[in-house]
């Protein structure tokens, strides 16, 4: 049994063995399914199987078990589906579109001229070079040593 389940959480319910997906994938630490309402044929969630809200709270080891999920995944999907392309997807955030508070990875397959649509926005006006300076600074500073 997973410990740091939250009652309430959906994904935790899937954790926890009250799927009504089809599972793709699962070890101790990792769950992997079929969202049920798939942006495309082979979409597929991978999640922490302990509660983690996103990916700020995101721990070293859990990303490094969640990042070989993934890649594995993504090899199986192109594997069995024969994609044109995925898209790899982490919302953190309402403001990012996270609609479930529970950390999880999208992986799309995609195929040309699907239905999916553009995944960017028309490009904003562009930055000045003094902006995109102290962005970078910003960032810099705030890198951990």
């Amino acid at each position: 049994m997973v410990r740091d389940l939250l009652p309430e959480c959906a994904f935790c319910a899937l954790s926890a063995g009250a799927a009504t997906t089809p599972v793709i994938f699962e070890d101790p630490s990792v769950l992997a399914f079929f969202p049920k309402r798939p942006a495309a044929l082979g979409h597929t969630l991978i999640i922490p199987r302990a509660h983690i809200q996103d990916l700020w709270h995101l721990d070293i080891g859990t990303a490094a078990i969640l990042a070989r999920v993934t890649v594995d995944l993504a090899h199986a999907l192109r594997t069995a589906l024969r994609p044109d392309g995925l898209n790899v997807i982490n919302s953190s955030g309402a403001a990012a579109s996270q609609t479930v508070f529970h950390l999880h990875v999208h992986l799309v397959p995609r195929w040309r001229d699907d239905q999916f649509g553009a995944i960017w926005p028309d490009p904003s006006p562009p930055f000045t070079a003094e902006e995109l300076e102290a962005a970078a600074d910003a960032l810099r500073s705030s890198l951990s040593p």
